[in-house]
């Protein structure tokens, strides 16, 4: 059967909530046991009556009903390194990341690697991503497949490194190029999948490999750029001693071509005025990571200043240096990250982020993070609690702001009920 119902607490936005307080806090939309209607995969529509027969129906009453999570950075390989002790950035790099991934060349390793990340993923409520696999063609191969076996939207590449790393993680440009342009024509497009020419960060591309990748870029329609730009403040300090042309690190990337509507940065903690003015005005966005960021003690990113400058802030686990892939336990930091600076970041933003807003800045908005007519039925079906401490705070909650930040602070997977993509069951508890 094609047409599905499903019931319960159904939350998601029509538009950004901004940093107002939670009274005045516009595009919440939050319909309270009702039906959503799945036809084809494809949202149908909200509805307060029952349904009649011709639709199987799904109770999930009493339970909240969000669109799936997006999760802006993540590296699928780092599962392997994930709550790895005692380093900052640059150590961590050299300590842990790359002697990990360089276990991805095994064309059995990154399938199996592939196969555990995409269904952690769906595990933690993430139905879609944008992902840094290895430098390795065969790890992107492995898990572009894995991601269209379950049908997820999933936006990533191959990983361009061509100095400053281990011999078996470097590439070259003309291969770099080579596989680049193979794994384009294989999987750009395909289904829900979208290719992402992804520049490690600045250090370990030479000026060659990052104006090869702009020019990927360009001649691609559709395409995505990630990278990594100001998280930790030695690596500001290297960049800057690698490329003293440059104004700041961001700049790094503009001269090179590599900053448009579809580039994916991370982190984004040590920017200046000028960096965010560049921001708004190339629309880019900033994948903020707290969770990672807090682990590595990178710093604090001032999330209201970016935004007020123009600049597009979305959410991201960033494992393995960050802790791990619910979205709920980031939703959280980020919180704590803001609080830290003078900022109360409320449960609609951040939630708004996490699905709507990240959905526009990646210009994906027509397919997901909402229940737009239209979109397709990617859902996660949560409970409202997972202890009975939580099931007490939950019902003492006065409103629906109260009810949600507490669900967002104490919440984690545990609360995952089940997982929908395109309408399909992917994951159930």
């Amino acid at each position: 059967m094609t047409r599905i119902a499903v019931r319960g607490d159904l939350l998601d936005f029509a538009a950004d909530p901004g940093f107002l307080p939670p009274s005045e806090a516009p595009g919440v939309r939050f319909h309270p046991d009702h039906w959503l209607l799945i036809d084809s995969g494809r949202i149908a529509g909200v509805s307060a009556s029952e349904p009649d027969e011709s639709w199987q129906r799904i109770d999930h009453r009493g339970k909240l009903i969000l669109p799936g999570f997006i999760d802006t950075h993540v590296h699928s390989p780092q599962l392997d390194v994930i709550a790895s002790y005692g380093t900052e950035l640059l150590d961590w790099l050299n300590t842990y990341t790359f002697p990990a991934e360089l276990r991805y060349a095994d064309p059995e390793v990154a399938a199996a690697g592939a196969e555990r990340f995409v269904d952690a993923l769906l595990a933690h409520g993430t139905t879609s991503a944008v992902v840094f696999p290895t430098v390795h063609k065969v790890s992107a191969d492995a898990l572009f497949a894995s991601a269209e076996r379950r049908g997820m939207r999933l936006v990533a590449g191959k990983v361009l490194m061509d100095r400053h790393a281990p011999e078996g993680l470097c590439d070259d440009v003309a291969q770099a190029e080579r596989d680049c342009v193979d794994l384009i024509q294989r999987w750009h497009g395909r289904g829900r999948l979208a290719y992402a020419l992804t520049v490690r960060f600045a250090p370990t591309s030479t000026p060659a490999q990052m104006d090869m990748a702009a020019a990927l870029l360009k001649a691609h329609a559709g395409t995505y750029m990630q990278t990594h730009v100001a998280e930790n403040r030695d690596e500001v300090r290297w960049v800057a001693e690698l490329f003293p042309e440059a104004r700041s690190y961001l700049d790094v990337y503009h001269r090179h071509g590599l900053l448009n509507e579809r580039s994916v940065l991370a982190h984004g903690i040590w920017l200046d005025d000028n960096d965010r003015a560049l921001l708004r005005e190339v629309g880019a966005q900033i994948a903020h990571s707290p969770s990672s960021n807090l682990f590595l003690g990178s710093g604090l990113f001032d999330w209201q200043t970016a935004e007020k400058q123009g600049a597009q802030v979305t959410l991201a686990t960033d494992v393995g240096g960050g802790t791990g892939l619910s979205m709920i336990r980031t939703l959280a930091d980020a919180y704590k990250i803001q609080a830290l600076q003078g900022m109360r970041l409320t449960a609609f933003k951040a939630l708004y982020s996490a699905t709507r807003g990240a959905a526009q800045a990646l210009r994906l908005q027509h397919e997901i993070g909402s229940f737009d007519t239209g979109t397709t039925a990617d859902i996660a079906v949560w409970d409202w609690s997972a202890t009975p401490v939580m099931a007490h705070r939950i019902g003492l909650a006065r409103d629906l702001h109260e009810k949600l930040f507490a669900w967002m602070t104490l919440g984690d997977e545990r609360l995952l009920a089940e997982v929908h993509v395109a309408g399909v069951p992917r994951f159930r508890r």
